[in-house]
């Protein structure tokens, strides 16, 4: 949210998300995104879902056959 200049306050009037939910997302670690937070918070921020989603999860890997 940052890097687009948005701020929590506008980003929970237009998904209905409490602020003090984002600041959780933001802030801690284990707190867990679910998918609908995902996709609104995304078209809040003007971003393509399937982008973020694709950098949120850029670490993660398949397990190679062995």
């Amino acid at each position: 949210m940052a890097k687009r200049s948005i701020n929590k306050a506008e980003v929970s009037r237009k998904t209905g998300l409490s602020t003090y939910r984002l600041s959780q997302l933001s802030i801690n670690p284990k707190s867990h995104l679910r998918v609908d937070e995902l996709y609104l918070i995304a078209l809040a921020i003007g971003v393509n879902p399937g982008e973020m989603f694709n950098f949120l999860c850029r670490d993660l890997k398949l397990q190679e056959k062995s």
